[in-house]
């Protein structure tokens, strides 16, 4: 593991790998934390400020092109902002079940989505973490559609899994209250 792929990249890569890591970090923490909170709300604008460096950054970044300068990442930028929009505007609204459905959205499909597609060979990070592929477009041999279809699946089952471990813990704290108020009530 060498980060000098990443420090030898252009100052827009840098600044948005490394925003893109802190939200990273950031999201996993405030998806494993209580809700609602002072911390998880001053956690939650640090988190959207990271992402917006990260999103915005995007746009400026062309090593793959697919259209003219585009490639599918681009697209993926587009929704995430849409996403991290709708979201806050969720949550000044006090719709918070809305708000917490685009924020995990566009947690997993940016951060997750895109973070698969950043490890593919032949990318800076695939590089920092892997080493140098043999080649520049090693990931060449299996279509881009297949790729798409590989991270789509890991996003989809990741979700999943998240809401199974969310259901559990929802229901772990509505049966220890639900024991709390029925020893209560015995006891009195």
């Amino acid at each position: 593991m060498s980060l000098t792929p990443l420090t030898s990249a252009s100052a827009v890569i840098q600044m948005h790998a490394w925003a893109a890591l802190l939200a990273l970090a950031v999201g996993v923490y405030i998806l494993i934390r209580p809700k609602g909170s002072t911390a998880h709300r001053w956690m939650g604008r640090f988190w959207l400020m990271a992402m917006l460096v990260a999103v915005l950054s995007s746009f400026f970044i062309h090593e793959l092109r697919t259209w003219g300068p585009w490639s599918p990442i681009h697209i993926l930028s587009l929704i995430t902002l849409i996403l991290m929009v709708r979201a806050y505007q969720a949550i000044r609204q006090r719709r918070v079940p809305l708000h917490a459905e685009l924020m995990k959205s566009a947690f997993y499909n940016a951060l997750l989505l895109a973070t698969f597609f950043t490890f593919l060979p032949g990318r800076i990070m695939h590089e920092v973490v892997f080493g140098p592929s043999g080649a520049k477009n090693a990931y060449a041999a299996i279509p881009l559609w297949a790729w798409i279809l590989i991270g789509v699946a890991l996003v989809v089952g990741g979700r999943h899994l998240l809401a199974l471990w969310s259901r559990k813990r929802l229901s772990a704290k509505k049966a220890g209250r639900d024991l709390h108020a029925s020893t209560k009530h015995i006891s009195s």
